[in-house]
């Protein structure tokens, strides 16, 4: 009986409590509201997937949407027009649309901080870049994973003794290296390396690319080598090229892109081998560095000239520009990103061209001087200013401090890394506002 009362008594006070987070839940949601309005896309993009009462606040006020509507009402977006194109996106499609915009503006128009973070303790000569996440490495045996937010090293992962790192990347579980003539996995959660087995030596790789599961290897003897990082096993020889293969890259689609020295590209098959097609370049140099736009079904190439081409997959050739006196050594752009190249070589000079036309837009060199002092221990940054130089500045007339050769380069939002074969990366920012 005490316990039927007991039960009893304690009926309403639960429903008073079950009450009371309505009053309240609506309060905060007046408040997030009023907070969320004062943002700007970016940030209440980055909020919506904190949990999901603040995506649905976020949602059901249509914030994102009257965000949009303010930027196509300035012109952001050009001709675009809203009433047609609003059902017919999702709204990660417009904040994707308006990010790759800044990113344009940025690199184009924005001032210039340079970050110098001394990553290694003599040649850091390569640099891959994803997730908010850098890869970088080769000359003191040791690769290094930093957070491109706070420039923590993150993970290091040592190279034996006997073998030369030749090439790398990487995915958010693993480092996959091209070692000596082997290849190599690395976990980022451990320090246990995995190698090969007999199947996976060859005679000569000269770089390599990785997709998940398969690790495409470009050789001397102009053959690619596709080899599956779960059996161990080579799985593909494509005989791609009658010279060396220099350079690679892979499609979404399933295609091997590849540079030979002598001057040609060609795509093939990654399932099958077979070579899809062969682009001329006209220039028997070399090609040094490759990267494809799936966005415009575009190829980019730079040679040992200096001349930069481009290729669209559907038409041909589509333009071919002297970009420095010198060899071009890297060339990349970001992800869905088809209106900006970023472009390193043996000059120092960052340059931005227009993928579409080949124009140089811009060319930036570093301005001012490092502190010896500041920059001795592993980790540390220094912050410098860039500059973009006038259309008549010859480069012979700029020290050569202030444009060491760029061996490799990454880009990333709003920021293009670059490393020089020395101790330091160089983390360039370009900022609007």
């Amino acid at each position: 009986m005490d316990l039927s009362l007991a039960g009893d008594k304690k009926r309403p006070r639960r429903s008073s409590r079950a009450r009371a987070p309505s009053t309240v839940g609506s309060f905060q949601h007046d408040i997030l509201c009023t907070i969320f309005s004062f943002l700007d896309c970016f940030d209440l993009a980055s909020c919506s997937v904190v949990c999901k009462s603040w995506s649905a606040i976020i949602n059901k006020s249509k914030l994102l949407q009257l965000f949009y509507r303010k930027q196509w009402q300035t012109g952001l977006f050009g001709s675009s027009n809203w009433s047609k194109e609003c059902p017919e996106k999702s709204w990660n499609d417009y904040l994707e649309e308006m990010a790759v915009e800044r990113h344009r503006l940025a690199l184009q128009e924005g001032r210039i901080r340079v970050d110098h973070l001394r990553g290694h303790s003599v040649g850091g000569e390569q640099c891959r870049t994803k997730m908010g996440l850098l890869l970088t490495g080769v000359g003191d045996k040791v690769m290094r994973l930093w957070s491109l937010e706070s420039y923590k090293c993150v993970g290091e992962y040592p190279i034996p003794d006997r073998f030369r790192l030749v090439d790398f990347d990487f995915d958010e579980s693993k480092i996959v290296g091209l070692v000596g003539t082997r290849i190599c996995i690395w976990r980022q959660n451990g320090i246990s390396r995995i190698f090969p087995s007999h199947e996976g030596t060859f005679s000569k790789g000269l770089c390599m690319r990785y997709c998940d599961p398969e690790a495409v290897v470009g050789c001397e003897d102009g053959t690619v080598r596709v080899f599956d990082m779960y059996s161990r096993k080579c799985s593909q020889i494509v005989r791609a090229h009658e010279g060396p293969v220099k350079c690679l890259c892979l499609s979404d689609d399933q295609l091997i892109l590849s540079g030979s020295s002598l001057g040609d590209v060609t795509l093939s098959a990654l399932s099958s081998g077979e070579r899809v097609v062969k682009l001329r370049s006209q220039d028997s140099s070399g090609i040094k560095t490759l990267c494809f736009n799936p966005c415009s079904h575009q190829v980019f190439a730079g040679t040992a000239t200096g001349y930069g081409l481009c290729w669209d997959l559907r038409m041909g050739l589509l333009w071919k520009t002297r970009v420095s006196q010198n060899s071009v050594y890297s060339m990349q752009h970001q992800r869905n990103d088809a209106s900006t190249l970023a472009v390193g070589g043996i000059d120092g000079v960052l340059r931005l061209l227009n993928q579409n036309t080949g124009e140089v837009i811009s060319r930036c060199i570093l301005d001012g001087y490092l502190s010896p002092s500041s920059q001795n221990t592993l980790g540390a940054t220094q912050r410098t200013r860039g500059r973009r130089l006038s259309e008549d500045t010859t480069i012979d007339s700029i020290l050569r401090s202030c444009r060491p050769p760029i061996t490799c380069l990454a880009v990333g939002m709003k920021k293009v890394i670059t490393t020089h074969n020395s101790k330091y990366i160089r983390i360039w920012k370009f900022d609007r506002s």
